[in-house]
């Protein structure tokens, strides 16, 4: 009996997502030896033409890490939720658009400009830029074209499920392929990860204020923190309330506060609003003047509170991109 046909696809993502599946260590010799992987860009060499030449519905999943940005990152979207049965966003970038989402803040042409032109460690005196078509040793080469804003996996295609983080762990991967291994999959479009917040797994739980009135707010680097408080009980921003659990609270244990990359829960329309909301309702002091002052300690408040989910959430992109 032939094993069942599984592909690794990885967009506009930065590697990651491919570290968590060799961390899965001795137990990826157990998933080798039940399926066979047909895709795997980042271990396997391969030709667009060998996809487009398998069945539909041949390959029984496909874990596609990274979002969409680019044409050719569509196509190979479009065409793999053609060729599989199960689709599955792995990772931040596929769920929620993650942090190459933040790049909605800006044009392509700024970015393009920026990164071409502008940066001030950029050795591009003639300011080249790429171009999509150009000829190299007598071949034609076309380079894929850049979309104005940056999508999650779900927005170009369906999606049947979704394990999220920036990375996953190795169990909650492990989870989802035992999962589908298993034939034990939850409700077609099911997060795998527990439905519940950051909070319950996290070991400072128990000193998470019922009542708190920030008088000042201040990023991680800039206080010795307290390897035991939590973080919001010493005035710092913890994306944990708003947050999906399941990554076993690494963060928090390796006294950084969490930065929203589980995504929020099935009861939160919002992950960023979530928590701006909670920041806002709870700064002490009632003055105009007295409130920006505590603000300004949030410089940046799209990277905060929309790290991982900026194209997911309801502000999704600038207006006019």
């Amino acid at each position: 009996m032939s094993k069942p046909k599984v592909a690794f696809y990885w967009c506009a993502s930065c590697g990651g997502c491919e570290e968590t599946v060799v961390d899965l260590a001795e137990d990826i010799l157990g998933v080798v030896e039940k399926v066979d992987i047909v895709l795997w860009p980042v271990a396997m060499d391969f030709k667009y033409q060998d996809i487009h030449a398998m069945t539909d519905k041949s390959i029984v999943a496909t874990f596609l890490n990274g979002a969409i940005r680019s044409t050719e990152q569509e196509e190979m979207a479009r065409l793999l939720r053609r060729k599989s049965q199960f689709l599955i966003a792995y990772g931040s970038c596929a769920h929620t658009g993650g942090i190459p989402g933040l790049a909605n803040q800006f044009s392509r042409e700024h970015i393009l400009k920026f990164n071409y032109e502008d940066a001030p460690s950029l050795g591009n005196g003639q300011k080249v830029r790429p171009a999509r078509q150009f000829e190299e040793q007598g071949r034609q080469v076309h380079l894929p074209e850049l979309h104005n804003v940056v999508r999650s996996l779900d927005q170009v295609v369906e999606v049947d499920y979704y394990v999220p983080g920036c990375p996953p762990t190795p169990n909650i991967t492990k989870a989802a392929v035992t999962a589908l291994l298993e034939g034990k999959l939850p409700p077609k479009g099911a997060v795998i990860a527990p439905d519940i917040a950051l909070c319950s797994e996290c070991s400072r739980r128990d000193t998470k204020p019922l009542d708190v009135a920030f008088t000042d707010i201040k990023r991680p680097h800039q206080k010795l923190l307290d390897q035991g408080t939590c973080f919001l009980a010493q005035g710092v921003v913890c994306m944990g309330p708003a947050t999906r659990s399941g990554c076993g609270s690494q963060c928090p244990g390796g006294n950084m506060p969490c930065t929203g990359c589980f995504g929020p829960t099935s009861r939160v329309r919002d992950q960023g609003a979530k928590i701006l909301s909670s920041l806002c309702s709870n700064i002490g002091p009632k003055e105009e003047d007295e409130i920006d002052q505590v603000l300004s300690g949030i410089p940046d408040p799209v990277g905060t509170f929309y790290r991982y989910g900026l194209a997911k959430s309801t502000l999704r992109r600038k207006v006019n991109l």
